[in-house]
């Protein structure tokens, strides 16, 4: 039994091919239930004692010749297939969707695109500020009541550094840097410490405009906030109320004439027909001396517009959370929207 179980393993080993039947062919002839394996595992009951020994050790021997040549010949078998495989070039490609700006980023551009028409220049600043250039600089000095307006994110181990809570701090660099005359807009992400809910999120964006110049006045402000809501919502008639920011002096919230025409401008407006749209006013002299800028020589304006609500007036959309959450089926929606 020793000699033919040595005839199996030669034949084993000297067995090649890259054909899938063949191989199939060998794994039933020396695997399969009735196989020369089992027929002879079957025979070693009646090997005599003091052979069953060398005997076992052979037919050990054979099944694990017969396991790895038939491991080896399925992987050269699956290297031959891939090997055979081509492209056919007259077949349809795959289809590659399209994909889409956000809408938030959608809304920001044309913004900006509104603004460069009329001369104003992109700024931006860090995300990280420090209490000068986001409060003190803009006549919010320590302990100054309006600073509970905007909720903080303070960095625990330096209570002078923070999460700037918006893009002013942009503009207080950029005076601090350059010279009048200044046309500048300042997008980004800002920060405040609120609860996230269907109108409010911790983390968002905004634009804010500035312009410092001889002889700017708030008619030039009221022509230019105009000219913008025509431009992006189609809407001309435009109303400021009376407001307060500690950088303004005077300020005004901008409201814009939307209409009653449908229902939804019933619900969006709470049947006024108006929407709140920005806040703005000319820049508080004290502002202009913190940075070097002589309020007698030089007045400005400036505005500020938060961008996921205008987005949400464009879009009607009901629920700022749906920014956030990266549903395709959500973002697919604006591939077309506007053209922009």
């Amino acid at each position: 039994m020793i000699e033919e179980i040595q005839q199996y393993i030669n034949e084993i080993e000297s067995f090649h091919t890259t054909d899938v039947s063949e191989t199939e062919s060998f794994r039933i002839k020396f695997l399969g239930k009735k196989g020369i394996l089992n027929e002879l595992f079957s025979r070693f009951k009646d090997v005599p004692g003091p052979e069953k020994k060398e005997v076992g050790l052979a037919l050990n021997l054979l099944k694990n010749a017969a396991n790895n040549k038939l491991n080896s010949l399925r992987e050269n078998t699956a290297a031959q297939d891939q090997k055979q495989e081509f492209t056919d070039f007259t077949q349809p490609g795959n289809p590659i969707e399209n994909g889409s700006r956000h809408p938030v980023s959608i809304v920001r551009n044309r913004i900006i695109e509104i603004f460069k028409r009329i001369g104003f220049t992109l700024s931006s600043g860090p995300e990280i500020e420090d209490d000068w250039h986001n409060f003190t600089a803009l006549n919010l000095p320590e302990y100054h009541p309006a600073r509970d307006m905007q909720d903080t994110f303070f960095i625990e181990k330096d209570p002078d550094i923070l999460l700037r809570t918006h893009t002013s701090s942009v503009q207080i660099r950029y005076m601090e840097n350059q010279k009048p005359p200044i046309r500048i807009l300042s997008p980004g992400r800002v920060y405040r410490n609120e609860a996230v809910s269907a109108r409010s999120h911790a983390m968002f964006h905004q634009i804010e405009g500035l312009y410092i110049d001889k002889d700017v006045s708030f008619a030039d402000l009221k022509q230019t906030l105009q000219y913008f809501t025509t431009e992006l919502f189609g809407k001309s008639q435009i109303r400021l109320r009376p407001s307060y920011f500690p950088f303004t002096e005077p300020s005004a919230e901008v409201d814009v004439y939307w209409g009653l025409e449908t229902e939804t401008d019933y619900k969006i407006t709470k049947g006024t027909g108006w929407l709140e749209i920005m806040g703005c006013g000319m820049v508080d002299p004290n502002v202009l001396q913190n940075v070097g800028i002589d309020p007698d020589t030089y007045s400005g304006y400036a505005f500020g517009m938060g961008i996921e609500r205008i987005a949400l007036l464009l879009y009607q959309i009901g629920d700022i959370r749906l920014y956030f959450e990266n549903d395709v089926r959500f973002l697919e929606q604006f591939q077309a929207e506007f053209g922009w």
